[in-house]
């Protein structure tokens, strides 16, 4: 009998509308890009593979960790204003060059990600990334600041851990534990239990002594979960 094969335990498990939550990417652009998509053009029907993750047999995709990553570097290259097609080419090459299936999702791409963008940018007018070729900052500014500073990398490759409030707060998203939800750091405790716990005790002295975890991972869990979002 053959055993049984666990493929997402370790790589984080979420739906469109949880990721649509933790990224700030709208759910209908989180399909296109994991799901592909068809559209009709002059009477004939066209369609597109993923760009990032893979087709699911029926239903929506399931995304893991790495996914995630890659949903938010895409999301910052659109709204840099980068063109569709070359955001599309720029993830076939980075592949190709690194030799990884979810190449944003890596700490290679900080380094050798003006290489890759050089190899995509053959049109001219797409004015994004001549921009971010001929342009340090701009590279940096959409590339470094917000999509990697908050990451932890395995053997400085590999995104491993995800600190959406930033590396001194108390909340972390990590595959290996609790299927990647957003949990307290030192607990382990959804960063969503919490919140509710909260919201029906008001009372941080009473949370912290029920689950014993610490006021100030209760605060960072609030400000994580009560933070601004898209409507699911």
């Amino acid at each position: 009998m053959e055993k049984p094969r666990f493929y997402n335990i370790g790589r984080g498990v979420y739906t469109l509308a949880e990721a649509q939550l933790l990224t700030g990417v709208p759910t209908w652009s989180i399909r296109r890009w994991t799901g592909g998509y068809t559209y009709k053009y002059r009477g004939e029907y066209f369609s597109m593979p993923p760009v990032i993750g893979r087709r699911p047999d029926d239903g929506d995709p399931v995304l893991s960790f790495a996914d995630l990553v890659e949903v938010r570097f895409l999301n910052a290259f659109r709204s840099h204003g980068a063109s569709w097609r070359a955001i599309r080419i720029a993830s076939r090459e980075a592949q190709k060059l690194l030799k990884l299936t979810h190449p944003f999702s890596t700490n290679l791409f900080r380094t050798d990600g003006r290489t890759i963008l050089g190899k995509v940018n053959k049109d001219p007018e797409d004015v994004a990334l001549l921009d971010m070729l001929t342009n340090q900052y701009a590279f940096e500014r959409v590339v470094k600041p917000f999509l990697y500073d908050g990451l932890d990398f395995d053997d400085d490759i590999v995104a491993s851990r995800w600190w959406p409030l930033g590396k001194k707060r108390r909340v972390v998203i990590d595959p290996e534990r609790s299927f990647g939800a957003p949990i307290g750091v030192k607990s382990g405790i959804p960063t969503s239990i919490i919140y509710k716990a909260m919201k029906a005790e008001d009372s941080i002295e009473f949370v912290s002594r029920w689950y014993k975890i610490s006021k100030a991972e209760i605060k960072d869990a609030v400000t994580f979960e009560a933070r601004p979002r898209l409507a699911a």
